[in-house]
């Protein structure tokens, strides 16, 4: 069982259900896990709920579409829920209807179609994610300009990018890349290793290799990258 919700709130443990542990879905399960969580896992193939029954705080063979299985797997007292299932496409629609009508705070849901994601946005879903669509733009933004080490997408059409610095700029300090005035971004500091050297500072003289932390939109990012 869950345990008593006042033991949760004292350690200020959040609980979390996973439907479906197929690839996505276990991965984000076992590292919710790892990071403190109380997370149930619910499949309805033995095998998947077996292989993740000593990684997860509980896993069992459940039937998401199917609303009293849920909430007798405690699922109602969760903080939150995770529609994995990709493949079946009644199964996750099913499932997000139940976690809503159970009530459970946030329900987020993977989507596989434009079709998929239009009836989970009718269902008041919290966020719905396309993990194959995502992680690809992550790749082919990355393997487009060898200096973009990563990047993260803060919405509203702004990144935060850091950048390789290349031999070609080694010894040259902050100002002299005109970041701000010709590409509208803000630097918020360079990493040299493990070192976080201040804060849009003018006067850190770039290394080879260090890492270059920048926020603004994609277009200006992307012809600052160019330019290097």
């Amino acid at each position: 069982m869950l345990g008593s919700s006042s033991s949760r709130n004292k350690n200020k443990q959040r609980t979390f259900a996973i439907i479906g542990l197929g690839n996505f879905g276990s991965t984000v399960a076992k590292d919710l896990t790892q990071y403190g969580n109380y997370v149930i896992g619910l499949d309805t193939s033995e095998k998947r709920v077996s292989d993740h029954a000593e990684i997860l705080t509980q896993a069992m063979i459940v039937d998401a579409k199917d609303d009293l299985a849920l909430r007798e797997a405690g699922v109602a007292e969760c903080d939150a829920a995770l529609v994995a299932m990709g493949s079946d496409l009644e199964a996750s629609i099913l499932a997000a209807i139940n976690l809503k009508t159970l009530g459970v705070p946030l329900v987020w849901a993977k989507a596989t179609t434009k079709t998929h994601h239009r009836i989970l946005s009718k269902l008041k879903v919290d966020r719905i994610i396309h993990p194959e669509v995502e992680v690809g733009q992550h790749i082919a933004q990355v393997l487009h300009n060898p200096l973009v080490r990563d990047y993260v997408s803060l919405g509203n059409g702004f990144h935060v990018v850091n950048f390789r610095i290349p031999e070609s700029l080694e010894g040259k300090s902050l100002d002299t890349l005109a970041h701000a005035e010709n590409y509208d971004l803000r630097c918020i500091g360079v990493m040299r290793g493990t070192d976080f050297l201040g804060h849009d500072g003018a006067t850190c003289v770039l290394q080879k290799d260090d890492l270059l932390l920048l926020l603004g939109r994609r277009s200006d990012l992307r012809d600052f990258a160019a330019s290097l």
